[in-house]
C-alpha cells in the first residue's frame, strides 16, 4: 500500500494523525514481538500533550537476559519534533544518547506539514563529513559496531514519498541480532484495521 498524507487535507479532515500514529506503533511492536527472540520484547511509548508540547511516538526492544535492558528504538517522528529548533535539539539529543550507549535505532519520517531533517541533524552531529540525505521523508537505520577497537555507526538511509510504498529497513539491536523492519506490510494492516483506504486520500 502507497504511503498517504496524514497531515493534510482530505486524510487530515477525515482521520487524526496521533491515533493513526497509536496504531501503527502499537503494530510495529506486535510485528517486531512475532519475529524477536525468546528473551526479547517490544513495547510501545506513546505521549501527547498540549502544554508543554510533547509528542512522541516510540517502539522499545528490551532484552530480559540480565534484568530488563533497552536493546533498540524506533521513533516515528511527530509534527512537535519537527516544529521548533528546541524541539528539535531534544529528538537529536535523545536519538545520540541512544546511539553512544550502543543501542539499535531506527528513525521513521512521515511528516508533511513541517520542513526538517532530524537525521541529517543527527549526522551532523555525531560524524563528521557525512553525507546526508537532504530528504524530506525518510527511513533510517543505525548500527553501533566495534571496528579495531573503535566505535563506529553504519547507517542505512531510505528516501520515502507520499504515493510510493515504505521499505524494509534493517533494525539491528544491540547485541548484533537484526531483524527485517516490513514498514510496507506493517502500513498496510494499520490502514485497513483502521479504514483508511486509498479512495479516502
Amino acid at each position: 500500500m502507497v504511503l498517504q498524507d496524514h497531515f493534510h487535507p482530505p486524510l487530515s479532515l477525515r482521520r487524526h494523525w496521533h491515533s493513526f500514529y497509536n496504531a501503527w506503533a502499537t503494530y510495529i511492536a506486535s510485528d517486531l514481538n512475532s519475529k524477536l527472540p525468546e528473551d526479547y520484547f517490544a513495547e510501545i511509548s506513546v505521549k501527547f500533550k498540549i502544554k508543554p508540547i510533547i509528542q512522541t511516538v516510540e517502539i522499545n526492544i528490551f532484552n530480559t537476559e540480565v534484568g530488563t535492558v533497552l536493546a533498540g528504538a524506533i521513533e516515528l517522528v511527530s509534527p512537535a519534533n519537527k516544529d521548533r529548533a528546541s524541539h528539535r535539539k531534544a529528538f537529536v539529543s535523545k536519538c545520540e544518547t541512544l546511539l553512544r550507549q550502543g543501542i539499535g535505532l531506527v528513525i521513521i519520517d512521515v511528516v508533511t506539514e513541517r520542513k526538517a531533517n532530524l537525521h541529517d541533524e543527527l549526522l551532523n552531529r555525531i560524524t563528521k563529513g557525512a553525507s546526508c540525505l537532504g530528504a524530506d521523508l525518510y527511513a533510517t537505520s543505525y548500527r553501533v559496531i566495534e571496528r579495531g577497537g573503535q566505535s563506529s555507526i553504519d547507517i542505512w538511509q531510505e528516501e520515502i514519498s507520499i504515493g510510493d510504498t515504505l521499505p524494509t529497513v534493517p533494525f539491528w539491536l544491540r547485541g548484533n541480532n537484526c531483524l527485517p523492519l516490513e514498514l510496507d506490510s506493517i502500513y498496510e494492516r494499520t490502514c485497513k484495521e483502521q479504514r483508511i483506504y486509498a479512495s479516502s486520500a
